[in-house]
């Protein structure tokens, strides 16, 4: 495809936008006290602008002219900061730019999309001159290299987006010095887009690093729905959640007509302002553009809000907001702007009333806002902006003006008229005498040296990345608010660079710090053994104590866990050392526990001397014969096993312990079942049964079978899953004790233990109506009984209770259950042994089954 071809959809581009331009100018006027502002000086080379010098229109949803309002002192003089630039370099030409003028084509846009796609389009036309306003003088169906090869301006992040779509058409440079919206680095869409102020992506940084600094935990965002206020508060937002401990209680976004004075407007305002009066955010940042906040800050005023207000670039050093009265009254105010410098020699310019300077921007104000003297001395605080004769208007005496001039976005446009001119040095390849290339090349050509520029201009270093931004950084500036002046004093109080170092003086930091409770009730640092925590849903903190087993130093320390041999003190400041506990053979319990473990031992030897020396006595025989001494080594073993629980566990004490008093128990109760079995046989005369029971009356047997079934139980238990020792975390405390091993095996042990007992007492029960002297079957009834109950209330005790004495109740039911047969089941025998010999034989026995069988009416013969 040759060039030709490639430049036809540029040339049917071109012409419907210069058609659309038409249109529009039979529509809008162009001179008058609210026309459209538009200076022009010829050169070789220029040099278009757009600034809003007014800042509103009177645009409604209704079609009709449009006219512009609110006259920016501020505005006008950076128009003048960029003719002054340019005056300067033409001045010393033959040093930068040999043989070549620099001319200049600005417009006011009035902050207003169209106008400045109008304006643009006229710039791209190249056809300006004082006269032509804004209607080309023809329209052409080629579309020729514009005159205009690079544009400064727009100054709102909205209105540049506009103007970069239009201009990116004939790769004319854009170089704007205060649109910071992220959305105009993506190059793939603004490919001619640059600009001498940092990006809101660092300045959304610094808002977050200061509120962090400052130790604020609650902030609200105030955006505009435009590209500017969108992009910035959802930066601020992910910012703040990066953060994590910095809660955005709430984000207000601002409709495009908030500026304009509508029902809708107020209704919004009355809406904004009641939330921000019932917020408990410490910190309310506005990141919208200048006539918004104006509106904001005025109803703070007449409200008294009296807040802490984090001030975005583009309203940080407004000089109109900062000079309302009673601004105090609204709070404190913190702010960024892009790095400041001054202008050299600017100021100066302006004092000699520009120096016989002329311009058309610059006698439309000299004609309609500059005010006679307002005073004999024009001091600072007398350079107030006052009613002009008219009366509708402000005006201003130009010797105030030098108060006008800020030091931010003057030196971004100053900056970029001298990397434009570093541009064009490039590229037209000028020494100090000649330049080696004429002044008729491409824009195309010109932005691609542009973009490679990399030099310092006074002290500013300046060069642009890939996205078209300078590596620029901030300062933070604060309204000094007094009430000895009636001016706001806007002063530097820190600094902020992109690799995210933030600068602010240390008294204030600490000043900051030391509030442990915002204005608003929120607490901002706890005392130790506390926290802070968000209560219902709110971003206001509150100090809540720390949970058993956690502790904080207190601040803004969260609460953290004790390692697990440790407890919180408690104040939960501090985390203390468990004490190891188990059962000492010195606590009180133990040896309570331990004397009768002891006078069981002595009590169980005794009974077995006894037993020993009346061995062949007829109450020896009735308690079972030789069984009563394998009864009485049992209990021994009972009461010998309960030294187990004592002391500190080890693998062969939880071993002798539950499982050997299972096997110790069952051979007792086996016992006592023989000896029942041996009793209902000699009484029975039941033929049937009596031959059943003869042949379950074999001592020896019951005994193996009984106690075998036990020992079938512990053995497994013993060896697949012992009893353990293992330790146990308390609150303050870790207890050393025996596990179980098999909970299974342990059930199954006290279980059977328990049907051989239940079987006892039935048996027991049973043979209560038979004639026996020495009551065996009822002591063994009441014996059998203690030891059910004993184990039935011990259970849920044994399962509830936690710590030390948990092993001292299963030792204390072990010792009851041993002394419940020793003295239901033995004790009485010994008795009669040593103080009731007379009826300790045959003869007494004989008699007394006698009288038994007679009361009963049955006949008694001897043998």
């Amino acid at each position: 495809m040759d060039s030709q071809t490639q430049y036809l959809p540029c040339v049917s581009t071109m012409f419907w936008f210069r058609l659309f331009v038409t249109i529009m100018s039979l529509f809008c006027p162009c001179s008058g006290d609210n026309g459209f502002l538009h200076a022009y000086s010829p050169g070789d080379i220029i040099i278009g602008g757009l600034f809003p010098i007014h800042l509103n229109t009177n645009r409604t949803t209704t079609p009709g002219p449009v006219s512009c309002s609110d006259y920016d002192f501020r505005m006008f003089l950076h128009t003048q900061v960029m003719i002054y630039a340019i005056r300067e370099i033409n001045r010393y030409t033959p040093r930068v730019l040999p043989n070549i003028t620099i001319g200049y084509d600005i417009y006011d846009t009035c902050g207003d999309v169209t106008l400045a796609i109008r304006a643009t389009l006229q710039l791209l036309d190249g056809q300006s001159d004082p006269q032509s306003c804004l209607l080309p003088e023809n329209i052409q169906s080629a579309l020729p290299e514009p005159k205009t090869k690079v544009v400064i301006g727009e100054r709102n992040s909205e209105v540049s987006t506009a103007v970069a779509r239009v201009v990116s058409l004939a790769s004319v440079t854009q170089i704007s010095y205060a649109a910071t919206s992220e959305l105009l680095s993506k190059k793939m869409k603004f490919p001619t887009f640059l600009r001498t102020i940092s990006s809101d992506e660092y300045q959304t940084k610094a808002i977050a690093e200061l509120v962090k600094q400052f130790n604020w935990k609650t902030v609200a965002i105030v955006a505009s729905d435009d590209e500017y206020g969108m992009y910035g508060g959802y930066r601020l937002k992910e910012n703040f959640i990066e953060m994590k401990d910095i809660c955005i209680e709430f984000i207000d976004t601002l409709p495009n007509y908030f500026s304009q004075n509508t029902s809708k407007t107020r209704k919004k305002l009355d809406e904004l302002v009641s939330k921000i009066r019932k917020s408990s955010a410490e910190a309310i940042i506005m990141f919208t553009k200048d006539v918004n906040v104006d509106v904001i800050m005025e109803k703070a005023i007449q409200c008294n809000l009296n807040r802490t207000w984090i001030a975005s670039d583009a309203w940080s050093t407004s000089s109109k907001i900062s000079a309302m009265p009673g601004i105090e009254m609204a709070g404190q105010v913190y702010g960024f702007i892009s790095k400041r410098n001054e202008v050299p020699g600017f100021k100066d310019y302006v004092m000699s009333m520009f120096n016989g300077t002329t311009n058309y921007i610059l006698e439309h104000y000299l004609t309609h806002y500059s005010c006679a003297n307002q005073s004999e001395e024009n001091s600072e605080n007398n350079c107030l902006l006052t009613n002009s004769q008219q009366g509708s208007k402000q005006c201003l005496d130009p010797n105030c003006l030098p108060h006008y001039i800020d030091h931010d976005e003057s030196y971004n446009i100053y900056l970029a008229v001298q990397v434009i001119v570093e541009g064009l040095r490039r590229l037209l390849k000028c020494d100090n005498q000649q330049c080696q290339e004429s002044a008729k090349f491409t824009a195309l050509e010109l932005l691609t040296e542009i973009r490679k520029v990399n030099f310092t201009v006074n002290t500013t270093h300046i060069f642009f990345d890939p996205n078209g931004d300078p590596s620029f950084g901030y300062d933070i500036v604060y309204w000094n608010m007094t009430e000895s002046t009636r001016r706001t004093h806007i002063k530097t109080i820190g600094e902020y660079w992109p690799d995210r170092k933030i600068q602010v003086p240390d008294d204030l930091v600490e000043k900051m710090s030391k509030v442990t409770v915002s204005a608003y009730n929120c607490s901002k640092t706890c005392e130790p053994g506390q926290e802070l925590k968000r209560q219902n849903d709110q971003c206001c903190y509150q100090c809540v104590q720390c949970a058993n087993g956690d502790f904080s130093l207190g601040g803004r320390e969260e609460c953290k866990r004790c390692r697990k041999n440790q407890y919180s003190s408690p104040k939960k400041n501090e985390c203390l050392n468990k004490t190891v506990e188990f059962l000492d053979w010195s606590d009180t319990f133990i040896i309570f526990l331990s004397s009768f473990e002891v006078l069981g031992i002595i009590i169980t030897i005794v009974f077995a001397i006894l037993f020993t020396v009346y061995r062949s006595t007829p109450i020896v025989k009735a308690v079972g014969g030789y069984l009563c001494f394998l009864e009485l080594f049992s209990l021994l073993a009972c009461f010998c096993l309960t030294f187990n629980f004592i002391g500190k566990p080890t693998k062969a004490s939880c071993m002798l312990g539950l499982p050997f008093f299972g096997i110790a128990f069952s051979l007792c109760i086996s016992c006592i079942l023989a000896n029942l079995l041996q009793i209902l046989v000699g009484f029975n005369f039941d033929l049937k049964i009596g031959s059943w029971l003869k042949k379950l009356n074999q001592p020896l047997a019951v005994v193996v079978i009984v106690s075998g079934i036990q020992l079938a139980l512990c053995v497994p238990w013993l060896y697949f899953h012992p009893p353990i020792p293992g330790n146990q975390t308390l609150s303050k405390s870790i207890l050393l004790q025996c596990q179980k091993g098999s909970t299974g095996f342990f059930v199954a042990m006290l279980g059977y233990n328990a049907l051989l007992a239940i079987i006892c007492f039935l048996f027991a029960f049973k043979g209560k109506q038979l004639p026996d002297l020495y009551k065996n079957a009822s002591l063994i009834t009441i014996s059998m009984l203690l030891f059910l109950v004993i184990w039935i209330i011990f259970i849920p005790i044994y399962l509830n209770l936690i710590g030390k004495y948990k092993q001292a109740i299963e030792s204390a039911a072990i010792l009851i259950s041993s002394y419940s047969i020793l003295g239901c089941h033995l004790a009485p025998k010994c008795y009669i042994m040593v103080f009731k010999k007379e009826i300790n034989n045959q003869n007494a026995i004989t008699e007394y089954i006698r009288k038994h069988y007679e009361q009963k009416g049955i006949t008694v013969v001897k043998s």
